[in-house]
């Protein structure tokens, strides 16, 4: 099974559309080493994904993880894959050398060029150069790891520069996810910006792509992924069925944005799994009813219960902001698929089906 292990709930960052709250609260050893026994407990494979706060502050325990999971592989047969999503300031070559060795995947929460815009050292100091050599020591290391960028209202003039700079810095894989949350606010003229931004990053997707570029961003190319192999039932959310978080304290939730809520409480990693609220829980539909009747709705991320608590408070309840945001990217993105198909058919079949 697969968990994400929140080693800390410390950062050395101050981001400003984080929602997440800071304390000095750690996972223990004990607890770390009975959620990797938890992991191995069920199916054929066995994932962690190590997450925060930062969780290259706790890198004793990343390194106590690995050492115990590979023995544990070895003795049950079991597969075990690892990934991390860090903010990169605490990354060196020691342990990026652990870590590949380890096969871990790896996701660098790095705003390209509009770093400085709204992630900052905890002392207010400035990020982007740190990040840029990082960044270049990451894909030295794991040339296949992920740049995560999350787009605030006041980093959207950055947007398509952002992602031009992260192809030529050498990301293979980028994500471009706009802020959610009570601390950011969206307007309609930042929304409007936001789509002229995602029209001039198509257009430099559609060159690059011609030419042979080895690059896939989301959510553009996966809108058109999604649009030709069509809906797929496991691309929806199903509350902690695939990916369950545990806090430092063990605790067991469906999602992050749901821990500490009671109702969704699944247990924890000394006493087990709640397999009654697990099955209650994974097995709801979390399509809001207002979506079920949208020519878009298979193709959007309306059932992000984690998103949707985010931007209504309500699970089952869909923003106007994200509705907008999708309907703007799928546009976007269909745009972009013809043009590709158009081009060059042959391209088109071998990057998308």
């Amino acid at each position: 099974m697969n968990l994400t292990l929140h080693l800390t709930d410390n950062c050395n960052m101050n981001c400003s559309y984080c929602i997440r709250e800071k304390h000095p609260c750690d996972m223990s050893e004990e607890t770390l080493i009975k959620a990797c026994d938890l992991a191995f407990s069920k199916g054929k494979r066995a994932g962690l994904c190590f997450f925060g706060g930062e969780p290259l502050l706790k890198k004793d325990l990343i390194y106590k993880a690995l050492e115990y999971c590979r023995a544990k592989s070895v003795e049950t047969g079991m597969r075990f894959d690892c990934k991390m999503t860090t903010n990169g300031t605490l990354l060196d070559a020691g342990f990026l050398a652990v870590a590949r060795e380890h096969g871990m995947v790896i996701g660098l929460s790095f705003d390209g060029l509009a770093q400085d815009v709204a992630r900052r050292y905890v002392t207010g100091g400035r990020t982007f150069e740190l990040l840029e050599r990082k960044a270049k020591l990451l894909l030295e290391y794991l040339p296949d790891s992920i740049a995560m960028a999350t787009i605030c209202p006041d980093a959207v003039p950055y947007y398509s520069d952002s992602v031009k700079y992260f192809y030529e810095l050498g990301f293979k894989k980028v994500s471009m996810t706009p802020a959610y949350g009570h601390k950011v606010s969206w307007s309609e003229e930042k929304l409007e910006e936001l789509r002229a931004e995602l029209e001039k990053t198509a257009k430099f997707l559609g060159e690059i792509y011609l030419k042979g570029a080895e690059f896939d961003i989301g959510p553009l190319d996966v809108k058109i992924r999604q649009m030709i192999r069509g809906y797929n039932p496991d691309s929806k959310c199903h509350l902690g069925a695939r990916q369950m978080p545990v806090t430092p304290k063990g605790d067991l939730y469906p999602c992050t944005s749901f821990i500490g809520d009671k109702e969704y409480y699944l247990g924890n990693v000394y006493d087990g799994i709640d397999e009654d609220n697990l099955v209650r829980i994974s097995s709801k539909s979390n399509t809001p009813e207002e979506c079920l009747s949208c020519d878009l709705n298979k193709r959007c991320t309306n059932s992000c219960g984690c998103a949707n608590r985010m931007n209504t408070g309500d699970e089952n309840r869909v923003s106007p902001l994200q509705c907008a945001y999708e309907r703007m990217v799928i546009e976007v993105s269909d745009k972009l698929g013809d043009y590709i198909y158009n081009k060059d058919p042959e391209l088109f079949t071998s990057k998308y089906s």
